[in-house]
Formats: C-alpha cells, structure tokens, sequence
C-alpha cells in the first residue's frame, strides 16, 4: 500500500465486470488497507441489475449517486419489501439480508457500496460471468 491510495478513482482501480454491470472498489483491504469495511462505485446500465443476493455476515450500504430503480431488501421475516430509488436515496441491508437492484431507468444508474465487515466482495469472483476489468478501461 501507498499514501496514494487516500484518494482513488473509480477508473484507477481493477473492476468486477459482470453481464449486468460493474463493481470498482476503491475502498478494500487489498486496495488501500482498510481493516473494518470494504466499498466501491457500482454500473447498472438501463434494464440491468443484480440478482437477489446476501452477504453472510456483513451490513451493507447502498447510496444511489445517479439514475432511477428498484431496490429490493427483504424484512425480518423473509418477506420482499420493493422501493422506487433515485438519486440521494440511502438503503440499508442488514447483516445476511436478501435485497436485489434493477436499473429501471432510461439512462445508467450508478451506487455507492459499503460492506462492513470488509469481505463479502471477494465471493464475486467465483460468479460464471465474473471478469476482471484492467484501470482505465
């Protein structure tokens, strides 16, 4: 790790690329030497999303930065609870809690993630459609 690594891009790092978007950490252990959390910059280009998913053992903040959707998190007893999100919106998923996100805008949606504990980002590698993308591109 270098000092420089205070203050990251998303098109400084390596992203996730998958069918439905894309994950640029720029917050990680691995990256920049966070211990306690883990965050990055999330693509949804229209009509994508990710599918309903949990992280065992982790919290999880989204903050929408642009674009419209719907994000899904379930409650304390499994049950879908389905909310229109736009820009300034803040969704928490509680720790091992199914949620889903769909662009459903015209135009691309772009979030901000946050895991704590710092981790559950690295299980996305093991998905078929899981690329590495270089800096840059």
């Amino acid at each position: 790790m270098t000092k420089h690594k205070f203050y990251l891009y998303p098109k400084d790092v390596d992203s996730f690329g998958f069918d439905w978007g894309r994950l640029a950490l720029t917050v990680a252990p691995e990256v920049n030497g966070a211990e306690r959390f883990s965050g990055g910059v999330v693509d949804l280009p229209s009509g994508e999303g990710h599918a309903r998913h949990n992280h065992p053992g982790s919290e999880e903040i989204i903050f929408v930065i642009s674009g419209e959707g719907e994000q899904m998190v379930e409650d304390e007893n499994g049950i879908p609870v389905t909310k229109n999100v736009g820009p300034g919106c803040t969704i928490y998923v509680p720790e091992s809690r199914f949620h889903s996100t769909k662009n459903t805008g015209h135009g691309p949606m772009q979030l901000f993630v946050v895991y704590s504990p710092a981790g559950p980002e690295r299980a996305l590698r093991d998905l078929p459609d899981f690329r590495l993308v270089p800096p840059g591109i």
